[in-house]
This record gives structure tokens, sequence and C-alpha cells, in this order.
């Protein structure tokens, strides 16, 4: 490592005041490397919204400094932004667990990217730049292969935790304390914790205990069971397929994310039996009790496989009276209420449902809680700490978890996204703040959803659309018919007729006035209809549809 005199920054270019999009770049002269690159998804007032991504305004201006992307685990808030972010900026190299290299080259190649250099490290793993040496750190979290990072700068250590949990009889491996502990031995400068469950006591529930619920209530069932988690939760499916083979229940799965997460597992030996997993032909040869269905839906996804099954619309299973499904999962925040939806389709089904508020041990969380971030705050021992990925509720909560823990108040920074902190020898400071934001991503289309597109989603759902389809002789300056009114959303035009046809007669009032004003422009005179019959429609019935001019100019003959 060299240039010593050189101050080292930590930009945040998301991750920060919200739950999702993590991502963080550490800089320091001509070198640059970012970690994760993450997606967030969007709350239910950004309609037609399928991701939120970074505002990579940043990594534009830099992008000759440049050296690698380094990725933690492969959750979708840490790899979900990498397609969009190959788009957008060059990355020379991408650093990633095995798990995540498969996660991340499987999304590449839905999203047609060729991309060959996805290099994978391991906890052994060294990465060394011309000013930072780079360590990895097992970790424990709800996907295998989690990491933490120690990075090395000429201004000290900077350590970030990525998403972890400490679980002293995990399903998995566990997490490497003694290595933590060298690594604070030596002096680490500044920590970046994530902070998701800061605001939660005491320690999480081990997966162990997760393990002895699961097989309690599979081996008692006697009917059909159904079981929801996260598809990237591997442990968790890795203990559901153990219980399952000594209860003599074969699987079937539904889910695209279920069925990609089952075959890496497969393919990297965290599974070893294929012969537990059938086509649901062949279920129709098995007992009820010899059957077990692994899907998505946890989280009440409209067009998940638990979602199309609690509706009644699944082509391959229907739900039976004697059915059990268990949610092996929490509602992360903002789902809630999709998750009530469908447990209360279920309930009308007739079956029997368990979720983790009736029996705390069907799932256990894979973040931090209190007790764990003290941990690491005591195995690290930080000079400054920087609390990560969490609302700022969250951030303010591990603020105070540190000062608990004896860090100085003014050492600890709470930032928002485009924040940054300058390292040097004296100590940290913030610096003058970068381009961040969020960057709305809509089917292919990347970052050209406005605010006024979204509020025009907005009034469309509340108050429909009408159109007013004009047939005009630009020459003679005549409205040819009468204006045609169609709408979708805002009224039945069937059973509306009279309603309809006051409007038609006010837009030929508006168009022939206008027409016969001496100046006939294109523009103008949508503008002209869109002004007038906004409250004419708003008088009669109280709503604001969206108005939409249709002209078309049609020269008559002269024959």
């Amino acid at each position: 490592m060299k240039n010593k005199g050189c101050t080292t920054s930590v930009i945040t270019l998301g991750g920060l005041g919200e739950v999702g999009k993590n991502m963080y770049v550490i800089s320091h002269d001509d070198e640059l490397i970012i970690i994760d690159a993450g997606v967030m998804f969007p709350e239910s007032d950004l309609m037609g919204v399928d991701y939120v991504i970074q505002d990579v305004t940043y990594l534009k201006q830099n992008q000759s400094r440049i050296k690698a992307l380094i990725i933690t685990h492969g959750h979708e808030d840490h790899i979900g932004g990498i397609p969009f972010l190959l788009q957008n900026v060059t990355i020379p190299i991408i650093y990633s667990p095995r798990i995540a290299a498969d996660l991340i080259n499987n999304k590449l190649a839905d999203n047609n990217i060729k991309f060959a250099n996805v290099e994978i490290y391991d906890k052994d793993s060294i990465l060394k730049f011309k000013h930072f040496e780079i360590e990895f750190v097992n970790t424990t979290h709800s996907i295998p292969d989690s990491f933490a990072m120690a990075i090395h700068t000429p201004n000290g250590i900077i350590f970030e935790t990525g998403d972890f949990k400490f679980d002293l009889t995990p399903i998995g491996p566990i997490a490497d304390f003694h290595k933590m502990a060298r690594i604070g031995e030596k002096g680490v400068k500044l920590l970046l914790s994530e902070s998701t469950n800061a605001l939660t006591e005491g320690f999480s529930k081990s997966e162990s205990c997760v393990d002895e619920a699961l097989n309690d209530i599979i081996s008692r069932h006697h009917g059909r069971i159904i079981i929801a988690t996260f598809a990237s939760n591997t442990y968790r499916v890795k203990h559901i397929v153990e219980t399952c083979k000594k209860n003599n229940r074969q699987i079937m799965v539904f889910g695209r994310s279920m069925k990609t997460s089952i075959e890496l597992a497969l393919n990297n030996g965290l599974l070893t039996d294929r012969s537990m997993f059938i086509d649901p032909s062949k279920a129709k040869n098995l007992k009820r009790n010899e059957i077990c269905i692994l899907c998505t839906g946890s989280q009440g996804e409209p067009l998940a496989a638990l979602s199309r099954i609690a509706n009644g619309t699944d082509k391959q299973i229907s739900l039976l009276n004697d059915d059990l499904v268990i949610f092996s999962s929490n509602p992360i925040p903002g789902n809630a209420a999709s998750v009530n939806r469908v447990i209360n389709k279920l309930y009308l089904k007739g079956v029997k449902v368990f979720t983790n508020h009736e029996f705390s041990d069907v799932h256990t969380s894979g973040h931090a809680k209190e007790d764990e971030l003290k941990l690491m705050l005591r195995l690290i021992k930080p000079e400054y700490v920087m609390p990560i990925h969490g609302e700022y509720r969250m951030l303010m909560a591990h603020k105070k978890i540190a000062e608990d823990c004896g860090v100085n108040p003014e050492n600890i920074f709470i930032c928002g996204n485009g924040d940054v902190l300058n390292l040097t020898s004296e100590g940290i400071t913030k610096g003058e703040a970068v381009t961040a934001g969020d960057v709305y991503v809509d089917g292919s289309r990347i970052g050209n959803i406005g605010s006024v597109v979204l509020k025009d989603r907005k009034l469309m759902s509340k108050d429909g659309i009408l159109l007013t389809i004009l047939n005009i002789n630009p020459l003679t300056r005549k409205l040819l018919i009468k204006p045609n009114v169609t709408t979708r959303g805002f009224i039945m035009v069937n059973e509306n007729g009279e309603l309809i046809n006051q409007i038609e007669r006010r837009v030929s009032e508006i168009v022939n006035k206008s027409l016969q004003s001496g100046s006939y422009n294109y523009t103008d005179l949508k503008n002209q209809i869109i002004l007038e019959l906004h409250p004419f429609i708003s008088d009669l019935t109280g709503r604001h549809p969206i108005i939409l001019p249709v002209i078309m100019e049609v020269r008559e003959s002269s024959d």
C-alpha cells in the first residue's frame, strides 16, 4: 500500500435511510472499489416500478479509477443491481463468494449481458491493489457464503460486516469469531456495520431452533404440507429437505426462484439427494402424508406460487381441506398487508396455517439483533463507527448501541446516501456530498420514470383515463363528425350514456370555438381541450381523470 499522505474516502451510494439498494465505495487517490450493488423493491406508491437502484453518476465521473466490484453475499439487496450497473459503468472484475457468483451469472444470462470476469473468493482469499489489501471473514446469515471484509487502507482498517448474525448452533458454518478478534486487535479505524435489527433486543434465535420446530410440525401432520420460505435461505431449504426425507415425504417445488436456488444448492453440494424432488405429475401416486410442496410467495407476492395456490388459479395444485400451510418467514417491512391477504384466503379455503406469530420458532432472522451488534463492536473495537443498511430509526438505534459499548458519540456518523467520510492519519471527518438518489426501473427502461409519470399513474389508478378522438379537416378547419369519447377506469360507457353525450357536446363546443378563432395549432387545441374539460368533468362527477385528446387530420376529397 502506498500514498499514505492522501485521504481515504468512504462514499455511500445506497443503503442508508432504507432497507436495500446497498452500495458502498472506498476510494484512495487513483483507486476505487465498490462494495455490493443491490436493488430495493418499490413501495406500493411507486406504481409500475419494478426495482429501485442507485444513481451511479459518481461512478461514471470516476470510471477510470474503478478497480473492482466486491460482493458480500448473494441476496438481491446486494447483487440485484449488477445487470443495471454493468449497463452504465465499466467494471473490470467482480469478486464474489461461490453461491453469489452462480446467482450473478444466472442473472446476467437472463438479461443477455456478457461478462466473463466474475472471480470467486473464499475465507482464505486476499485481494491486493495498489492502495488496498482486503481479507475476508466468514459470517452467518440466511444464505450460504456470506462474508465480512477487512479493507486495509493507508489510513487504517475499514471493517465492513455485510449482513450477519451470531448463531452458536447454526445449520451451516459458524462465524469466524477468532479472525474478527484478531483483526480487532490490529486496530480498526472504521466499522461499517449493518443495522436491520438494531431496534430488536437480545440475540436472534438459532437456526437449529427452527430445525426442531419444523421437524415437530412435519412429523405430526398427517395431510399434505405446503411450506413457503425465502428461496435464498438455502440452509432452511436444506433442513426442510432432510426433515421430509426422515418423514418419508417427497417434495414438489413451485416458483422459479425456488427451483433456481435448489438447482444451485445441488450443483454446489449443499443438497445431495435429487431423488427427493418429484414432478407434480408423479404426486398422484402418493398419499397426502407423503407430499410436501415447497414454494415461493412467503411475502404475499401476487404472482408467486403460494398466491396462485391461495387464489385457486394454479394449474397444478388445488388446496385440500387437510392441507397445512407453513410460513417459514417474517413479512419484510411493507409486505404485511400482502401476506395477510394470502393468509386470509388460505383460511377461507379451510386449510390450517402456521405463521411465525403463532409458532415463533418456524422462522428466525438472518440479521443481528441488539446483543449481536454489541458483540461485533466488542470483537472489532473500532475507533469510529458508521451504521449502514437500515432506515434512519435503525441507524439511530445502532448509534446508541455503539455508545453503550464505549464508542465516543462524536466518532459515530449517521449518514445518508451521497455522504462522504474522509479518513486521514488525524481521524475521520465528513466531506462534501456526491450525487446520489433513487433511479426507477420499469421493465427494460432505466431512469426515465420521473415524478410526473408516477403522479399520472396514481391519477389513472384513482380516477382513470378519458380519451377524446377527433376527426378534423385542417384545410377547412372543421370538425367532421362528433367527438368519440371513451374511458378506462373512469366510468362504464354503456351505463353512463347521458354523461358521455354531455362530454361529447362540451368537447365539440371547445373544438369548434378554437377552430373558428382563426388559428389552428395541434398542440394548442389539445391543451385547450384539457384545460376546459377538466373543470367540466369535475363539476359533473367529482373526479379528475387524465384527459388524452387524440386528433386525426382528415383531408376530404374534392369530388
